[in-house]
């Protein structure tokens, strides 16, 4: 790339940022109410009078203000802009857009609101005291871009006055993720902290605070060699010296890192670029372990590292390479874990509980989900995978329930859970939206070790699937595709499974089983137009149908298909083979999961233009699955027609299933036909109708075709942010669900889970 390319490249660059922080709206920030604001009655009590109890209950009880006020979830982030990023002094206002940015990361990590606060104090023991005065405002203080040493003098001081937990993350949260990596890097190379030798560049608040780590992790102090621009760390040394700095001084006559380089184990860089170089690394210890961690040039890239160590550890903190020591890994869940237990300060056990934490989600399978936001990264444990990544949704429920279990545990705790069980499943279900109404499926599924089949079994969603059915119910996953396909997949996303040994398969090019497939399949359609060379060759082919015949023979219980295609040719075959078990399907039910509960749509696939009775077959099927979910069904029946306003042929069909239904004596509600927006708002429906035998707002919509239900099922997921769970297909007795091409590999668990319910649970 030529210099006139590379300087438009980087104006580009520099425009789009800026573009970022001004539009639509300057900055990255808004406060929002979580209280209506419609009318004088919420006026009165979000201000005078109402307010005014509110006042009165945290006088007479300060803890209070966690159950009346957002400061048990509020977070200042503070700083006075003496030592942000690689900038350096830029003053307090210029740091406001770091410090909003850390504010975002904390909504988007763990749901903590922040208030930003960037001021102009320079003098350590003045900011401090400023700090200590906004105990009343926030339940957790975050400490951010104070230079060394000021940073130790204020964070000692707060630590001492106030009452909540006050971190400083450019030290500790650094030390915390630099501690899980240590601890993960040492695990591959065979060490133990107590017998490396630690050299380090770089004596500012994130070295020392790393090296106390090292130290709460079992280093020995007389192991680590701390250099900085001065050289060694010694006794006596004068110049640029603090007492941070002095607990690590060597008594030593070398004075050089060039000179305590040789036989280190770990190396960690907190300094500049280029202070470590190839000579070095190669007097270092066999398979060293690196930690080069300065921005943006590293102190050694790591192709230098690997053309002398190639055995060697490497970790940055860039994203452009494995490895990147990020502290969104940490502050986020420690926060949250340290918020929900009102504790009063961060203390070590709670940093070690974050340091294994994190360490241990490293050594475990990677999350679909951050494999999804990582592709074509190798996210298998090992020398390119020491810690997770930010995106992994588990590191919510993980850190954070350690933090606060370690936070009872030492008696920092003001609010102390019950259940920690309880808490980590909330913390997940806050990141998985779909694992709470999935519980009671997910718990029925486990009292039956049903065999599932997936006909689509080299997908790498279905492969990511069935490790989590394996780790999260009874059911037994058999996939149809080719083993050594499957096998190297497998291996290329770091799933600790394999064919034959941890999930049977069915291989459509190899199965002793083929024969009598392909003759059961013939034996169901030789009277369809199916030839035996017709039967031959689908069973060779055609997974679904391959799928469906081992359902049909008793080989599985129940089949997953769709992953690809339109669902109608997968329907076509299930319906060929499992009709012929007195199976029929009535229609496809979406479950569509959104901020303000869930909302069912059907059909969404299976009758274009349903008759009355197969509407009537849809709503009681849909209202059969709600309560399998736990949810109470409210059924609307929804057309353009609005309680007989229009003889339309959606309106005539609607009134006839209603009538239908009136005759059966079901044991739910349900009312039509309606426009949708009647449907979920009850007043609006009582002006309209009001007899209206329905109550409050539907949670079933039933539609008069499938592109209505399709169109509303499609806008509520890209629109309005809605999650699905589904298509179930309903009327075929739980044996066979077809799903689309946009499903995740979470949303193939749930409906392995949804196909896991023995038939007697299924209502």
């Amino acid at each position: 790339m030529t210099d006139g390319r590379q300087d438009d490249v980087k104006q580009a660059t520099r425009q789009a940022a800026l573009d970022y922080h001004e539009f639509p709206t300057p900055g990255k920030l808004e406060i929002r109410a979580t209280k209506p604001m419609a009318n004088g009655r919420d006026l009165s009590r979000a201000y005078s009078p109402g307010v005014a109890e509110a006042c009165l209950e945290i006088k007479a009880d300060p803890t209070t203000a966690a159950r009346y006020t957002t400061r048990g979830n509020l977070v200042g982030v503070v700083t006075n802009g003496t030592a942000v990023l690689g900038l350096g002094n830029i003053g307090a206002l210029a740091s406001k857009p770091v410090m909003e940015g850390k504010a975002v990361l904390f909504k988007k990590f763990a749901n903590i609101d922040c208030f930003d606060i960037e001021l102009n104090e320079s003098d350590p023991e003045k900011l401090a005291a400023i700090v200590c005065a906004l105990e009343p405002t926030f339940g957790a203080i975050n400490l951010e871009d104070i230079k060394a040493p000021d940073c130790f003098v204020v964070e000692r001081i707060c630590r001492e006055r106030m009452g909540i937990p006050v971190f400083h993350d450019d030290q500790h949260g650094t030390a915390i993720v630099v501690g899980a990596a240590a601890t993960n890097g040492l695990h591959l190379t065979g060490r133990n902290f107590a017998d490396i030798k630690i050299v380090s560049t770089g004596g500012g608040a994130a070295g020392i605070a790393c090296l106390n780590m090292l130290l709460k992790l079992g280093a020995k102090r007389e192991n680590i060699w701390l250099c900085d621009l001065h050289g060694l760390v010694y006794k006596g040394r004068e110049a640029d010296m603090n007492p941070e700095k002095a607990a690590f001084a060597q008594d030593s006559d070398l004075r050089s890192l060039d000179e305590v380089i040789d036989g280190a184990d770990l190396f960690l860089g907190l300094s500049g670029p280029g202070v470590l170089n190839p000579g070095h690394v190669a007097r270092m210890a066999s398979d060293p372990v690196i930690f080069a961690l300065a921005n943006p040039t590293p102190e050694i890239m790591p192709e230098d590292v690997q053309a002398v160590a190639p055995g060697a550890i490497m970790a940055t903190g860039r994203s452009d390479y494995p490895n990147q020591v990020n502290n969104v890994l940490c502050f986020p869940f420690i926060f949250r874990g340290a918020l929900d237990v009102g504790a009063t300060q961060i203390n070590d056990a709670m940093q070690i509980a974050c340091v294994e934490g994190i360490a241990k989600l490293a050594r475990a399978t990677t999350s679909a989900e951050a494999a999804a936001a990582y592709q074509g990264e190798t996210l298998s444990f090992g020398r390119e995978y020491l810690i997770p990544k930010p995106f992994d949704p588990r590191l919510m429920g993980v850190v954070a329930g350690a933090v606060a279990k370690a936070a009872m545990e030492t008696g920092v705790a003001t609010r102390p859970l019950e259940d920690l069980v309880a808490y980590k499943n909330k913390l997940d279900e806050s990141m998985f939206r779909s694992a709470l109404l999935m519980r009671p499926v997910f718990a029925a599924a486990k009292s039956s070790a049903r065999r599932i089949v997936f006909a689509e079994g080299e997908d790498e969603r279905v492969l990511r699937a069935s490790l989590a059915v394996m780790e999260e119910t009874t059911e037994v996953p058999i996939l149809i595709g080719r083993p050594d396909v499957i096998a190297k997949r497998c291996e290329r996303y770091g799933l600790p499974i394999r064919p034959g040994t941890d999930f049977d398969v069915v291989n459509p090019e190899n199965d002793a089983r083929y024969r009598d497939y392909w003759e059961t399949y013939h034996a169901l359609m030789e009277r369809r137009g199916v030839t035996p060379d017709t039967a031959k060759a689908t069973l060779r082919t055609n997974t679904t149908a391959i799928a469906a015949i081992m359902v049909h023979r008793g080989d599985a219980d129940s089949m997953i298909c769709g992953t690809f295609g339109q669902p109608l040719w997968h329907l076509n075959y299930v319906r060929q083979i499992l009709a012929r078990d007195k199976l029929h399907a009535v229609g496809a039910l979406s479950l569509i999961i959104q901020n303000d509960g869930p909302l069912f749509i059907a059909d969404i696939q299976v009758n274009a233009e349903p008759t009355p009775e197969q509407i009537t077959a849809s709503a009681i099927g849909a209202a059969r699955h709600a309560r399998r979910f736990g949810v109470t069904p409210k059924v609307a029946l929804c057309s353009h027609s609005q309680f007989g306003t229009l003889d339309t042929s959606s309106g005539r069909r609607m009134r006839a299933a209603l009538d239908m239904m009136d005759e059966m004596g079901l044991d739910f509600e349900y009312e039509g036909e309606m426009a949708v927006d009647a449907a979920l708002d009850h007043d609006l429906r009582l002006r309209i109708y009001p007899r209206s035998r329905l109550t409050g707002s539907a949670n079933i919509l039933i539609f008069a075709n499938t592109d209505a239900a399709g169109a509303a099922r499609n806008i509520l997921k890209t629109r309005a942010g809605g999650l699905e769970v589904g298509p179930i297909l309903m009327g075929m007795g739980n044996r066979a669900h077809i799903v689309t091409p946009s499903i995740t590999a979470r949303g193939l668990l749930n409906m392995a889970a949804i196909a896991g319910t023995p038939v007697s649970q299924y209502g």
